[in-house]
């Protein structure tokens, strides 16, 4: 069977301090996964290896079958894999529509014209238009960035995401520093997406992990504790020990 993403045995050591314990990882096409375990469990670390921020100690990592593992951060998104961060990376204090056309334009091959205003490519302003219109955000195309809510700016990353056209898209917290009320806008965006793009959020808000979620993976000190449905992950007591808390028993 052939993953949208998968790892073999990926591990990180700095020293005598392993970060990442020989993973051995599986995103279906088409998932809706989430990632999740305690501060310090190796969530972000894990992904930085899957994006190539970093190199691994040890282990492959595959892209739809093919191996990925020596590729740069750059030449994994062109293969179809795409990320948003924990602090958003927008453009502040540029509209929105020019900050998701920005995207548009890096998969074109557009770069040489970065600065250029969007409206100098019909094509690149329609495309970016119609990210907004999937996400809900086009009546504030012509908005500075800065200036929405928090949430809002989220939506406005994923856009850029989506505007590379990722057969893999990791959403690093997308809901970190959104009022809950807005993180309800954003599970709703992410309802929308294509049903062929594999999605796995990592993220601290159970309630958007499990309303999201069709499969979920627990990370504690680099390894893979357990991995399975929502109902199976809220019952298994290693996760309320190490985790969720007896609250949700």
């Amino acid at each position: 069977m052939t993953y949208a993403l998968e790892t073999r045995g990926l591990s990180k050591s700095f020293g005598a301090l392993t970060v990442a314990d020989r993973i051995d990882f599986q995103l279906d096409v088409g998932a809706r996964h989430a990632l999740i375990g305690p501060n310090g469990a190796g969530k972000t670390t894990f992904v930085n290896l899957l994006t190539g921020r970093l190199a691994p100690s040890e282990g492959l990592v595959f892209l739809g079958g093919e191996e990925v593992s020596n590729l740069s951060q750059s030449e994994r998104v062109k293969k179809g894999l795409g990320r948003t961060f924990q602090i958003n990376t927008l453009f502040s204090k540029m509209s929105v529509l020019d900050n998701v056309a920005l995207g548009v334009s890096e998969r074109l091959g557009l770069s040489s014209g970065l600065w250029k205003t969007a409206k100098s490519y019909a094509n690149v302003t329609e495309e970016a238009m119609s990210l907004l219109e999937l996400l809900g955000i086009e009546s504030d195309a012509h908005h500075i960035v800065k200036d929405l809510p928090y949430g809002k700016q989220r939506l406005v990353e994923i856009a850029i995401a989506l505007g590379l056209k990722p057969k893999v898209l990791l959403l690093d917290e997308p809901a970190a520093g959104v009022p809950s009320m807005e993180s309800q806008r954003i599970l709703s965006a992410l309802d929308l997406l294509p049903k062929d793009i594999a999605i796995m959020i990592i993220e601290h808000d159970m309630d958007l992990v499990f309303k999201f979620a069709q499969k979920i993976t627990v990370l504690v000190q680099g390894a893979v504790l357990c991995e399975g449905s929502p109902q199976e992950i809220a019952k298994d007591t290693r996760v309320h020990q190490v985790y969720l808390g007896e609250q949700r028993a």
